[in-house]
């Protein structure tokens, strides 16, 4: 294992560039392949791409709160004491990458923006806390539990197929979440990742005379932001008493909780705006007071400048594959071989490809929904486990894909080709599992 790990770690520390230069790398690429593999005019791709440039500036906002308020929610003091505690029972290197891991997992099947974050800071504790702790490997593991998003609460593409008037209606139906991810392989799918993953993780952390690379204290004291207590001095000014007012945070925080459940006892649907709405407001009352929020909020934000900055360019890509063809010519690829039987499988596949370009669950099924709908009401395949093999390819893909590790860099202060080596062989594990879900599945 070790052998394997550091060929990767290697590897990546030798060639793989930042995220933004990558965003870039693939800009030009997709714009080739448009060119020279879809014949489409050079003036039209440029255009579309410049298009599609903020296409999605609504959902990249709502990536950037759901990040933000996932932030605050994992740094919340009731989910601090919870995280501390958990450490006081962690006291090996290899413990803490399996703890790290589980909690990445966990997180991440709640909810993605939550586990993105909870993970990195779980990681940071343990490589705080616990001596000979490989911090590299420890932030990776955490993030490899992103993985798990695809297969729980807030896994996209299962979300959006189960909703009246979802786009694909029409021609898919609707599909329960019973037949995705409640389903019975689903859910052991689910069991054997947060069991194998972890494991794997820990097998990866250098042995006894290997080197190890150790938090360094220092490097975690930031400064935090100015509060208003800071700001006014220790006088309990009005503004103070406002400032730092438990009354206020409460009710408006429980204006919020009335207003979800309101949503949801009149039939309204599980949206991205509403998980943002719920969990911005269950920031609210967690914190306790409207400045103890601000604070957590102004230090979330530290983590999404690299989304915001990128997505764009990845909007642009997706523009670029939908106004070429590209998405329906690599999909059209596997499923051209494909049956009923195998479908899931090579869906799998095509959608790990895809998701290098359009590294987004809602975006991606856009993209390749139609085109895997269409396969499979041809080939009479199961619409259920198609959709959920475009949406383990995102998750399985987004282990490789710098996008989503970027809050992870954020947090850990660490590059990308830090700690890539490690999710590659996570990846590698990862793919068997969901490959042969989808090989399975369809024999049941």
């Amino acid at each position: 294992m070790s052998k394997i790990t550091a060929f990767f770690t290697e590897l990546m520390r030798r060639y793989l560039p930042d995220p933004f230069v990558f965003a870039i790398m693939l800009t030009l690429l997709t714009m080739a392949l448009a060119f020279g593999v879809e014949s489409r005019p050079i003036n039209d791709v440029v255009q579309d791409w410049g298009k599609g440039f903020w296409s999605l500036l609504a959902f990249t906002t709502q990536m950037a709160v759901i990040l933000v308020m996932g932030y605050v929610l994992a740094a919340a003091p009731i989910v601090d004491r919870f995280l501390n505690r958990i450490a006081t029972h962690v006291h090996t290197p290899r413990q803490a990458i399996i703890v790290a891991t589980i909690v990445g997992c966990v997180g991440s099947y709640l909810n993605w923006g939550f586990g993105l974050v909870i993970g990195g800071i779980m990681a940071r504790k343990l490589a705080l806390k616990v001596k000979g702790v490989h911090y590299p490997l420890i932030i990776a593991a955490a993030y490899t539990g992103f993985t798990m998003y695809s297969l729980g609460f807030s896994a996209t593409i299962p979300v959006l197929i189960s909703t009246k008037g979802h786009a694909f209606e029409s021609t898919m139906g609707i599909i329960p979440l019973t037949q995705t991810i409640f389903s019975a392989p689903i859910l052991l799918t689910s069991l054997a990742v947060l069991i194998a993953l972890p494991l794997l993780n820990a097998a990866m952390h250098p042995k006894k005379g290997e080197p190890v690379v150790e938090l360094d204290p220092a490097t975690v004291a930031d400064a935090k932001p100015a509060s208003a207590e800071s700001l006014l001095g220790d006088e309990k000014t009005l503004a103070w008493r406002l400032n730092n007012s438990r009354v206020l945070s409460l009710l408006i925080g429980l204006c919020g909780m009335a207003y979800v459940a309101r949503h949801f006892i009149k039939g309204g649907n599980l949206d991205l705006n509403m998980i943002n709405f719920f969990i911005l407001f269950l920031g609210v009352l967690l914190l306790g007071t409207p400045m103890a929020y601000v604070e957590k909020v102004n230090e979330g934000v530290k983590t999404i400048g690299g989304i915001i900055l990128q997505f764009p360019f990845y909007a642009g890509i997706m523009a670029i594959m939908h106004g070429s063809g590209l998405v329906e010519s690599i999909a059209h690829v596997f499923v051209s071989f494909s049956t009923a039987d195998t479908l899931p499988l090579w869906g799998l596949v095509s959608s790990f490809v895809i998701n290098f370009f359009a590294p987004s669950g809602g975006g991606h099924w856009v993209l390749q929904g139609p085109f895997m709908i269409n396969a499979a009401t041809t080939l009479g395949a199961s619409q259920a486990q198609t959709a959920m093999s475009v949406m383990l390819g995102n998750g399985w893909n987004d282990l490789v894909q710098p996008f989503w590790i970027l809050p992870a860099l954020a947090l850990s202060k660490l590059k990308l080709k830090d700690i890539m080596g490690y999710t590659v062989v996570s990846m590698l594990l990862v793919g068997a599992i969901y490959a042969a879900t989808m090989l399975i599945w369809p024999h049941l």
